[in-house]
């Protein structure tokens, strides 16, 4: 490793997750051509990996901030692609990071152009989850069970329920990191195998538990989901009370999988995925968007929730490359709908190159990998630059709308950035 050879990464080597950072290298010589590299091990072992090339200017400076990157894992200007085109060696593989407590680490490192195996200089990058102060509680209370995040200070904050397909830490630590009380879950309590139904109680037990936080000053919650748990969202807000608010991203505007129960009866049937019509694609994974039964068909209009009946404020977020589910049609659809209903109670996201799987920002790109429902690899659409500035705005679109609608009395939100 060269002595001389300087890699800083700035404001400081350790940060929050989804803030960004400024790598820059210094003391080389010239117009010197290097190559920067990336990599990280995810939470089951699997290591990603990205580079891009660079040449130094006049005083043997690298700034990624203002400086185009001349090849590799991408080109031109982009300070946070190497996060961002961390990729695996294995084809279809989501990167997994979903454990609050553990810092992810990303090691970063400078080598020669003409010797690639010559580390000129190197610094570890550690993205933490939470910040300072913020406390995580694993929760079992009655049928339900998750993790609990909340700020430090007194309060009063905000309660929002996150709801995730699988258990996930990441989007609610990173919440709480922002002033909100945030109670984590995911929508399958159990095994996907023994499922032949869904029910709402538990999830109702879970808003009464966090509006019963003593930190908590909201008198009703905000609920954030994508995918599968953004259906359930939508039903959490027409059938039970407590919800003002829903951000949902990339989900459906029926229920879908599973029959939906609510105080042991039936509220809405499920809406059915038609595996015959799944695209196959060159790299194994198929293209499921135009696989779901459509809604709005006479035999099916039974499964659509009816969210015109609830008094919740929505925040209806559709990615229009979204390979997995057609969302922006059942965005539009649900809009159609408010506006009949003469409600003006929505706001609409669209992002035209942006794919299934928005993440807090900075989350490595994923292309493809397996849907848990079909067990088969799934595309999840996107052009990976577009969809990772989609994330950085979307994350602050999100707080911004929590913030102003899951209110405290007084109010006393905290930032904690």
């Amino acid at each position: 490793m060269s002595s001389q050879v300087r890699l800083r990464l700035l404001p400081s080597a350790r940060c929050l997750y989804d803030e960004p950072i400024q790598v820059k290298v210094s003391h080389l010589r010239s117009r010197q051509v290097v190559t920067i590299k990336a990599s990280s091990t995810d939470e089951k072992g699997v290591l990603f990996s990205s580079s891009a090339t660079y040449r130094a200017d006049g005083n043997g400076d690298i700034d990624l901030v203002r400086d185009a990157s001349l090849s590799g894992s991408y080109a031109g200007v982009e300070p946070m692609g190497l996060l961002r085109t961390l990729k695996p060696h294995t084809l279809n593989t989501l990167f997994m990071k979903e454990k609050a407590l553990e810092p992810l680490m990303v090691k970063f490192s400078v080598h020669d152009e003409e010797e690639q195996d010559q580390i000129l200089a190197e610094e570890t990058n550690e993205r933490l989850l939470m910040a300072d102060g913020v406390s995580r509680v694993s929760v079992k209370e009655g049928s339900f069970r998750g993790v609990l995040f909340t700020p430090p200070g007194t309060g009063p904050f905000p309660a929002v329920l996150d709801l995730s397909t699988i258990m996930s830490e990441r989007r609610a630590a990173l919440l709480a990191n922002k002033g909100f009380v945030v109670l984590t879950l995911p929508v399958f309590q159990e095994k996907l195998g023994n499922l032949k139904m869904l029910h709402l109680d538990p999830f109702e037990e879970a808003i009464i538990f966090l509006l019963q936080q003593p930190k908590v000053g909201s008198k009703r919650i905000g609920i954030i989901a994508r995918s599968k748990a953004a259906d359930v969202a939508l039903s959490l807000a027409a059938f039970v009370p407590g919800v003002e608010a829903v951000v949902w991203i990339n989900g459906c505007s029926a229920n879908t999988a599973f029959p939906l129960f609510y105080k042991k009866r039936q509220i809405l049937p499920a809406l059915k995925v038609d595996t015959k019509k799944f695209i196959p694609t060159q790299s194994g994974a198929v293209i499921a968007k135009y696989a779901m039964d459509d809604p709005l068909k006479e035999e099916n209009r039974a499964t659509v929730i009816p969210i015109e009946q609830a008094n919740t404020n929505f925040l209806f977020v559709a990615s229009e490359d979204d390979l997995n589910w057609d969302c922006n049609i059942y965005k539009m659809e649900m809009e159609e709908r408010l506006k009949r209903h003469g409600k003006k109670n929505f706001e609409s996201m669209c992002y035209p190159r942006a794919g299934h799987m928005l993440e807090p920002p900075y989350t490595p790109f994923c292309p493809s990998s397996v849907n848990m429902f079909v067990k088969m690899q799934i595309m999840w659409g996107g052009e990976p630059r577009a969809h990772a500035a989609a994330e950085v705005h979307l994350w602050k679109k999100i707080q911004e709308f929590l913030r102003s609608h899951v209110s405290c009395d007084p109010v006393q939100l905290t930032d904690l950035n």
